[in-house]
């Protein structure tokens, strides 16, 4: 730990007795620049700590930009995460969530590195058990949704090697978006569509999944959609949506390559390969997720079972990309309650089916949009 600060409060985190800006210490895997800092948000529940402190959770945030202020350490969480965060405090869970490298701190943010991401996200529970030692106990959750679903796996795949001593308990993730192209289950995907939004790829671009030594992104983007390559670098997803939407900006007129060509001209930064997770592995797929369609969620699951991990899938009928965080915490904590009450977590890998194509969302819950 490197620095703490006050939080500004935020309404929906009520169950915080403690809100803070951290500023930590982690490694640089993408650019190989070494120790940087970190930023990141902490919060402890009401009440007075357990033997031993409280466990920890540690969350990986979805897609919000690359600029710095698009950070939740300098922007809040958003109502979405924030709700879902009080949650865990709610059940005695103390909750680290990280910004990631180079968003909120020094240097570009790789979006979407898997592994630079499960860095931060480990590095900020160590950090946080060493400075709170007896108040945050080494019984370590690690959870996270879209962007935050590769952190989340990315961490606990290396953190055997990589942070050892930490007692990494369950992994959760929604809205998956790690790829697997050794695993058992091809997505039948069409070719890349010219109609498809631009947004993740410009951050792409900006985030470090153009090679070394490769074209630099302004000369990948046309002039029509020079005004979004400047929002990536330096505004938040929100507002480049909104810019994309008014200029009709599609991935057939904003950039020089045609989709495909540009596609393998990126460095495939959600692939993984199949391995056997540390600890049991809960996964969250809404079926009217039409930003991480079911079947490649689906393709992940299949993966990560054929690996030999410990693997529970839940399916939400008429639940979103956005609205999964939510729905699935009911499933999550009843997870994560079996695992520390040392009780076996019996995995359904060999139930799990090819899902269907995404279907329609259920109106009238909050945040399935």
């Amino acid at each position: 730990m490197l620095r703490t600060e006050p939080l500004p409060a935020q309404a929906e985190l009520t169950a915080a007795s403690t809100a803070q800006r951290i500023l930590y210490s982690s490694t640089d895997v993408r650019w190989n620049s070494g120790v940087l800092p970190v930023s990141g948000t902490l919060y402890l529940p009401k009440g007075e700590p357990p033997k031993g402190g409280w466990p920890l959770v540690a969350w990986g945030h979805g897609t919000l930009g690359v600029a710095d202020s698009c950070a939740p350490s300098w922007a809040l969480h958003r109502p979405r995460d924030a709700t879902y965060l009080n949650r865990w405090l709610e059940q005695g869970f103390a909750v680290v969530a990280t910004d990631y490298q180079g968003l909120g701190g020094p240097g570009p943010h790789p979006y979407l590195f898997w592994e630079a991401e499960g860095r931060s996200i480990l590095d900020s529970a160590r950090a946080v058990i060493a400075a709170y030692s007896g108040q945050i106990a080494n019984e370590l959750v690690i959870t996270g949704q879209s962007q935050g679903s590769g952190s989340s796996i990315g961490a606990s795949r290396i953190v055997s090697t990589y942070a050892p001593e930490l007692r990494l308990r369950a992994t959760i993730a929604t809205g998956v978006i790690p790829s697997f192209p050794q695993g058992p289950y091809r997505v039948p995907e069409a070719a890349p569509s010219a109609s498809g939004p631009t947004r993740f790829t410009m951050l792409r671009l900006v985030g470090g999944s153009i090679p070394d030594g490769g074209p630099s992104a302004d000369n990948l983007v046309t002039e029509k959609a020079r005004p979004l390559l400047h929002l990536a670098r330096t505004a938040c997803v929100d507002e480049m949506r909104g810019h994309e939407q008014q200029q009709s900006l599609n991935m057939g007129n904003a950039f020089t390559l045609e989709p495909g060509k540009l596609e393998t001209l990126l460095l495939p930064v959600t692939d993984m390969s199949p391995v056997r997770m540390p600890a049991p592995v809960f996964l969250g797929t809404g079926l009217a997720d039409r930003t991480v369609p079911p079947r490649r969620q689906y393709a992940a699951v299949a993966a990560l079972c054929a690996a030999g991990s410990s693997v529970v899938w839940k399916t939400y009928s008429g639940i979103t990309h956005n609205g999964i965080v939510n729905a699935a915490f009911d499933d999550e904590l009843r997870f994560v309650r079996r695992i520390f009450a040392h009780e076996s977590v019996e995995t359904n890998c060999a139930a799990i089916a090819e899902p269907g194509l995404p279907g329609t969302a259920t109106a009238g819950i909050r945040f399935n949009d």
